[in-house]
């Protein structure tokens, strides 16, 4: 794990995300102008051990672009980690930044892209580049549970799985060790199409396969 993050973070295959990253970083949002952003490839994070595996899209740009660890410091995470906390995977229900304390039980998280993309949408290019990294963190172990937030991270599971034809895509859709959920982006949770207790359902059913029930 610790080579495979190693190399997320040294990635350099995107220029265009690497720009947009280090640009954030250096021009940084109002309210965080006196912190230091992170401003490179995010690498995994969660349990060393983990055998369910959450699968995101990509850094948000003064999220985990700034602090360095997935879904940390913004509404998405905040969405996610209460779910894990209720779900008995996370020792807390907030992640605002890396040394906050917070830790996963069993629950390692990645994403389909590594860097920040301009308005959250990473071309197929670069998500074709990043794509190695998604496979070799499915190689690290037999997970017992793979819980994929979004269409795009459901698509890039199954294609690495070999699944094909890919199973369709819903909230709360199961095929095999492979779940999903809608993404818990704030277009997803402002407008209600996802709510608190529709991640949840999602979340306890991953905390039940994680511990093989």
């Amino acid at each position: 794990m610790h080579d495979l993050n190693q190399a997320i973070i040294q990635c350099e295959r995107c220029p265009r995300l690497r720009a947009w990253c280090r640009h954030i970083a250096e021009t940084k949002r109002a309210s965080f102008q006196d912190e230091d952003y992170w401003g490179r490839p995010v690498p995994n994070f969660g349990d060393p051990e983990a055998l369910g595996l959450i699968v995101g899209l990509a850094p948000a740009a003064h999220g985990a672009n700034r602090t360095g660890r997935m879904f940390t410091g913004d509404r998405s995470g905040d969405w996610l980690y209460r779910a894990l906390f209720r779900a008995g995977l996370a020792n807390q229900p907030t992640s605002i930044a890396a040394t906050d304390g917070l830790e996963l039980r069993s629950v390692l998280i990645t994403a389909t892209a590594h860097c920040a993309p301009p308005d959250n949408k990473p071309t197929p290019e670069e998500l074709s580049a990043c794509q190695p990294f998604l496979a070799a963190t499915l190689a690290i172990r037999p997970w017992r549970a793979i819980w994929c937030l979004g269409g795009i991270a459901w698509k890039a599971v199954h294609a690495e799985l070999g699944h094909r034809p890919f199973p369709k895509f819903s909230h709360g859709a199961q095929h095999g060790i492979v779940l999903a959920s809608y993404h818990p982006s704030q277009q997803n949770t402002f407008t209600g199409r996802l709510t608190e207790t529709m991640l949840d359902e999602v979340a306890q059913t991953f905390a039940r396969m994680i511990d093989g029930g």
